[in-house]
């Protein structure tokens, strides 16, 4: 409504009470993050060999709901145990790690299930899954589990920055992995995060590796 005043405004000729109207602001909320307890209750959830490994690739390349559909058999690099994720959200491609772990599900999920050029086939007229059907999926398999917490499949990649974040990697390079165009959007998980203090010291002290 404040917008639409504001161009009505414009419209007649009336800029300063344009300017006069308030900005809206956004509610700044940090996001709710599976535990790793909860993750590994939730990716044991599902029947299918297909829909668990969907999960677990998720959360173990911090992937967005859009990226998992457009992935193909031939992203898949396991000799290099990487991910080439093509033409993202900001019309840029990256490469992200292949967990070894999911790679041995990825292989035996190819062996039984023979996918087609797309990673994972669904019922969309070209042949991929659909986005509606991965939230559709974590709904389903959070009805399995004991989680309580208000999340939804894009949680899977909040914990994902946030765990790597307390397993030691720096904020710089956790911007480049999930794709975030700023690091200001990686820094909210410094809020979440459950990192270790360091306590202030001077650099000389452990310079020779050993106490004064």
């Amino acid at each position: 409504m404040v917008y639409g005043l504001r161009y009505y405004f414009r419209l007649i000729g009336q800029n300063k009470r344009a300017i006069e109207l308030p900005s809206l602001k956004n509610e700044i909320k940090l996001p709710v993050i599976l535990n790793r307890s909860e993750l590994r209750e939730l990716f044991v959830a599902p029947a299918l060999l297909k829909h668990r490994i969907v999960l677990t690739l998720i959360y173990s390349a911090g992937l967005r709901g859009q990226e998992v559909i457009n992935l193909k058999i031939a992203d898949i690099d396991f000799e290099r145990q990487s991910i080439h994720i093509r033409q993202s959200k900001y019309k840029k491609d990256r490469i992200v790690p292949l967990s070894a772990y999911i790679a041995m599900g990825l292989k035996k999920y190819i062996e039984v299930e023979h996918p087609h050029i797309w990673l994972f086939n669904g019922k969309e007229l070209d042949g991929r899954y659909s986005v509606r059907g991965l939230s559709w999926l974590m709904r389903e398999a959070l009805k399995r589990t004991s989680v309580k917490k208000d999340v939804n499949l894009h949680s899977l990649r909040h914990s994902y920055a946030t765990h790597l974040l307390e397993d030691g990697v720096n904020i710089v390079t956790l911007k480049e992995l999930p794709g975030h165009p700023d690091i200001t959007t990686t820094m909210i998980y410094l809020h979440v995060a459950r990192c270790l203090h360091i306590a202030a010291h001077s650099p000389l002290d452990t310079l020779y590796n050993k106490k004064p």
